[in-house]
This record gives structure tokens, sequence and C-alpha cells, in this order.
């Protein structure tokens, strides 16, 4: 009998690569739709509709990806899993790539709870794969509507199902492994945070980003992110820029720059090197702005979907090019010491 699970397992590492490359997301919804349709149906039922011709018959499951099935069905590797496999590129050969093997983690991560595509579990599940040894959840604050994000009741709803897949993961025989609470919280104007003080103070991590009013005057801006960086429940300085590099583009927000990198410097914060594709964020001048002031970092993905997690060497290539310390670079740490430093903010 066809095992189901190599048409699942395809669908799904397909899905993943096309995270990875940025691919639209229609096009990731319809491969792991179609795992889940799969699924849903069970291991009987599509191989009866495998064998009658009749794959498209079920929920999901289009030309495409009916070709994949198919093909996994038949003991092959799916030709669109191999070409994406040959076009990724060796990631030990990669820029960044010394740096990359010493991180421990990733501060900056997004579930479906807002405005990711994939649920906790799964996020974590590809954060163990890639060998980290923690994750920070890091979903947004409720004044970010357009990412549902989190209102105080949700985020406390959301500390609860930490707690419980950290205990599933301490007795399930894989490799250590820690889910670290956290948030993305919007800096509003006058530098205050989008959430209760008392329940920021629950938190791991705190990554404060400035995502509304991008053009203030600089001078409103730099004292809204000094305020914010001010704040003992304050960690990481998400995107500090708020640029946009591809498509339409968005310019940086204009602040001061000595200023702000200062603050963070003397908070012993630390300023996010934001991975992801679309932002780079900060561009290489500022970088090497923060290097030569001797200013902690954090080097994540804002992953929003479980491929988008591989996207840390493109943050390490410009962090390294910069002549970053690693020892500056705080998810090199261990989780415990990433924890302490975090709590000495407080």
């Amino acid at each position: 009998m066809p095992d189901v699970t190599d048409a699942v397992a395809a669908l799904e590492r397909i899905a993943y690569l096309l995270e990875e490359r940025l691919e639209p997301p229609y096009r990731v919804r319809a491969f792991r739709g179609a795992a889940a349709s799969l699924r849903r149906a069970g291991a009987d039922e599509v191989v009866r509709l495998h064998a009658a011709g009749e794959l498209t018959d079920l929920a999901g499951i289009g030309e495409k990806t009916a070709k994949v099935v198919d093909e996994a069905l038949r003991g092959e590797v799916p030709g669109y899993l191999s070409r994406l496999e040959a076009e990724r590129p060796d990631p030990a050969a990669q820029p960044g790539s010394a740096l990359r093997a010493r991180l421990r983690g990733d501060c900056h991560s997004h579930s479906d709870w807002s405005d990711g595509g994939s649920p906790i579990r799964e996020m974590v599940a590809a954060a163990r794969a890639l060998g980290h040894d923690y994750l920070a959840l890091t979903d947004h604050s409720p004044r970010l509507t357009v990412a549902h994000g989190l209102d105080r009741g949700r985020l406390e709803e959301q500390l609860d199902v930490v707690a419980e897949v950290n205990a599933e993961m301490e007795g399930d025989g894989g490799p250590p492994f820690r889910l670290l609470t956290g948030i993305e919280v919007d800096i509003n104007e006058d530098g205050t945070l989008d959430q209760d003080d008392d329940l920021l103070a629950r938190l791991d991590v705190v990554v404060a980003s400035v995502h509304s009013k991008l053009r203030m005057e600089a001078p409103a801006m730099t004292r809204r992110m000094c305020v914010a960086l001010a704040n003992p429940h304050v960690d990481i300085l998400g995107h500090c820029t708020g640029r946009m590099v591809v498509g339409k583009g968005r310019p940086e927000s204009t602040f001061d720059h000595e200023l702000v990198f200062e603050a963070a410097r003397s908070f012993d914060k630390a300023v996010e090197v934001n991975c992801r594709p679309e932002r780079l964020d900060p561009p290489r001048r500022l970088l090497r702005l923060l290097v030569d002031g001797g200013v902690k970092l954090s080097i994540d993905t804002d992953a929003h979907a479980p491929g988008q997690l591989e996207w840390q060497p493109l943050g390490c290539a410009r962090a390294e090019e910069a002549g970053v310390d690693p020892a500056l670079v705080v998810n090199t740490w261990a989780a415990d010491d990433l924890l302490a430093w975090a709590a000495s903010h407080g």
C-alpha cells in the first residue's frame, strides 16, 4: 500500500521551501492546505482516489498538488520538490555561516495567534529542526489590529499555551528546547508601550517596535525611541528604521541615530538585526555605527512561517561584514544567560 505520509511530508516540505524563498502566501497555503486535506481524508481514502485517478476530488487538491501526491505515492521524489531542493543554496557556504553556527536561538517570531501563518507547535518544531535551543514567541500587541494583535486576555491565554508546549517537550525525547514567552510590543507615539506593565514584566523577552507614524519628525521619533529604550520592560529594539527594500519600498524613519544607539548601549538593550529579506534593517551604515559603539545586537528572523526561520544567515552576513563581536550578539548566548540579561532590565 502506498505510504500517504510520504505525500504529506512532500507537500509540507514544498511549503517550507516556498516560505524560505518568500514566495506569495497563497502559493504556500496551497501546499499546506493540500497536506491538511490528505490528513483529513485518511490513508485509505487517499489511496482509493489515487488508484481511480480522482485525487482532485479532494477539497484543497489541485492539479499541481495532485501531481506531487501522485509522484510521492508512486515512491518517487516529486519533481517540484527536487527542483526546489536543487535551487536551494548550501547554508554552510553562505556568507555569515560562521556567525550563524554560533546562534543559539531566535528572539523574534510570530504565530497564527497574530499575523503569522502557522500554529505555535509548528514554529517550535521548525526551530528545533534547525538546531536552536530556544525560540521567543513575540506576537503583536493589541494596537496593531491589522495583525490581530493580542490584547491582555489573549496574551494571558497564550502564556498558558507556552507552558503546555514546554511541558510536552520535557518528556518527548527530542533535543532540549525552550519556547520563550514574549511580545513584539508597539511603541506608542509618546514612547510608552502598547501593553500593561504587569503583563510585560511576566514575559521572557520583549521586542519593542515602531509600526505607526513612521514619518514623524526626527526629534519626535528620537524621543519616542529613547523613551521606549529606557523602559525597564524592553529588551530589544525591533527593525529600528522601519524601511522596506522590495516592491514599492519604504524609506527609513528619521531619528538621531547616535543618540538612540547610545540609549540602547547605556540601558544595556539590544538593537535587532532584522533578517527579513524585505527589511534587512538596519542598513549597513547604521549597523557599522552600532558595532563601533559596542551596542548589543539580536539577529532575528521576524519569522511569520516555519520556513522563514531559515533567514538568519542574511542578518549574520551583514553583521560579520560590519565586524561584530559575536559575544555582543545576545542570541549567541545560552537561554539562561539571555533570560538573566533580560531580567536585569526590570
